[in-house]
């Protein structure tokens, strides 16, 4: 029964008040048109007639089946997530962490192999041991510098590689291409995490990665206010795998915020390109002080994989980390930390807020032969001469 006889029966019919609140009469009139994406809500949806219910199918995004697997508002947003990284096909995860997972368990199985780059995100690596203690996956970290050495590490059972570049804390920058020529010689899906550029300053499929992930709640949603994660690929068959999983394990996101990273995406070149300039000058001014001995920002010529950056980015974003001279104890760097006023304690980055946490590197690398301690800052939108004062009068602190 459509729209128009189901009004003429409730015109027939008069309805009781809270039949009408339940199925209201009003038809909004067409030709309404903004620029906010419109948020539709949904966990029911529903269809004309039971012809066209059986033939829907869930995988195909030409219709709509049920709330969990999408709605106009978050189609938009995969396919504006797929266009920035210049990716075919997107699939939104919870959070960051819940889209490694959609990954790593749509390419791997009991007895498969993957590596893991050292320098990764550390619940990326947790998540690789997990497999291991329940689910009988080797799980393996190689050097993030290794390149083309990457071959010697593939075993016959290697069914994925995790990249990141740089690493989000260490900040080495990889040889992206030859990585994923070796990987793609032995038949092995490419993986990485590029949340550190946002798909703004690196461009993965140009390089020869396969799946890119993205953790939405760092620039994308620059709010420090929205958790969610992004796999984007060029490949249908590699997309549907992903999308499997992401069924059978009951993963969605709100609408609402999803409509807050719709809401954001405008503004993001140009908040990314503020931070670049910000973090950029205090780098520069850090490089400088006797405190720190070395600052790991890839844009600095002395930084682990620096000609990468150089060769194959065209931003930085506002994160990097420095190297406290050795002659400061963990107690001091922790002093200092404590010190900062427009800081603020706090993992994760991406928003407006300055942030400055402390790393024990020895906990979370196979190998780590840095004396000092290890600092990573995230430059917010904050004036830069406060930014340095307040990192000044925390100097001081520890002198």
């Amino acid at each position: 029964m459509g729209r128009t006889c189901l009004i003429f029966h409730f015109k027939k019919m008069k309805p009781h008040p809270s039949t009408k609140i339940v199925h209201p009469e009003y038809i909004a009139p067409s030709g309404f048109a903004a620029f906010p994406a419109a948020i539709h809500h949904a966990s029911t949806v529903l269809f004309d007639n039971v012809a066209t219910m059986r033939s829907s199918l869930w995988m195909d995004k030409s219709t709509y089946t049920y709330g969990l697997h999408g709605t106009p508002t978050s189609r938009m947003l995969e396919a504006q997530l797929a266009a920035i990284e210049e990716g075919s096909h997107c699939a939104l995860a919870p959070s960051g962490l819940a889209a490694i997972a959609l990954v790593s368990l749509a390419f791997l199985k009991a007895g498969d192999d993957v590596l893991i780059a050292d320098n990764a995100y550390s619940p990326n690596r947790e998540l690789g041991k997990w497999l291991g203690q329940h689910y009988g996956i080797s799980s393996r970290h190689y050097d993030p510098l290794i390149g083309a050495g990457i071959g010697s590490m593939i075993q016959e059972n290697t069914r994925l590689i995790w990249t990141e570049a740089p690493g989000s804390v260490s900040m080495e920058v990889p040889d992206m291409a030859a990585i994923c020529r070796v990987a793609h010689e032995h038949g092995v899906v490419v993986a990485m995490d590029n949340t550190w550029s946002a798909g703004i300053a690196f461009k993965p499929f140009a390089h020869g990665v396969d799946i890119s992930m993205q953790a939405l709640t760092k620039y994308q949603s620059g709010g420090s206010d929205v958790l969610m994660g992004a796999v984007v690929t060029r490949d249908i068959a590699l997309h549907e795998r992903i999308e499997g999983v992401r069924k059978v394990l009951g993963m969605g996101v709100g609408m609402d915020d999803v409509y807050l990273i719709l809401r954001s995406l405008p503004s993001m070149p140009l908040r990314f390109a503020a931070h670049d300039l910000h973090a950029r000058q205090i780098a520069t001014w850090l490089a400088s002080r006797p405190e720190i001995s070395r600052v790991l920002h890839p844009a600095f010529p002395d930084c682990p994989g620096h000609a990468h950056w150089q060769r194959d980015f065209t931003g930085a974003g506002g994160l990097f980390s420095v190297i406290f001279d050795p002659r400061y104890t963990e107690r001091q760097t922790d002093q200092f930390v404590d010190a900062l006023k427009l800081f603020k304690i706090g993992y994760s980055w991406g928003g407006a807020h300055s942030l400055c946490v402390p790393y024990r590197m020895q906990g979370l690398r196979s190998r780590w032969n840095e004396p000092g301690q290890l600092v990573r800052f995230n430059i917010g939108l904050e004036d830069v001469a406060d930014l340095i004062a307040d990192i000044e009068q925390a100097f001081a602190e520890i002198r």
